[in-house]
């Protein structure tokens, strides 16, 4: 397996959509409200709804705007947010493809407060 889950991820697959290159969005790192990744696989381990947190289709993840910049922008980004006291990540990369998004079968997770 490349570690790569084939066409998940709802805000970065309608994004990667829109793109004029043939790209995808390869996601390796998923900011998630902190302690709902354990409540999701309690639910799913006790025969509840998989609500596809850790495919990125869930609104638990703590999204909302995911801006596509080149890794110079990106990286400056990140650290204007973080200077001026908000919160920001790089959560995966640009590469070639069908515009499309492919989230780690494994992907860091940042739990984040709320």
């Amino acid at each position: 397996s490349s570690g790569i889950n084939a066409e998940y991820g709802g805000h970065s697959r309608n994004l990667a959509e829109f793109q004029t290159a043939e790209v995808d969005f390869s996601i390796h790192t998923l900011p998630i409200f902190a302690r709902f990744t354990e409540v999701c696989k309690q639910l799913i381990e006790k025969g509840g709804r998989n609500f596809k947190l850790l495919q990125g289709l869930s609104s638990e993840t703590s999204g909302g705007l995911l801006v596509c910049l080149s890794a110079e922008a990106a990286d400056k980004f990140v650290e204007e947010m973080r200077s001026e006291g908000g919160t920001a990540w790089i959560v995966g990369d640009v590469v070639p493809g069908n515009k499309t998004s492919r989230i780690a079968d494994n992907p860091e997770i940042i739990e984040v407060s709320y």
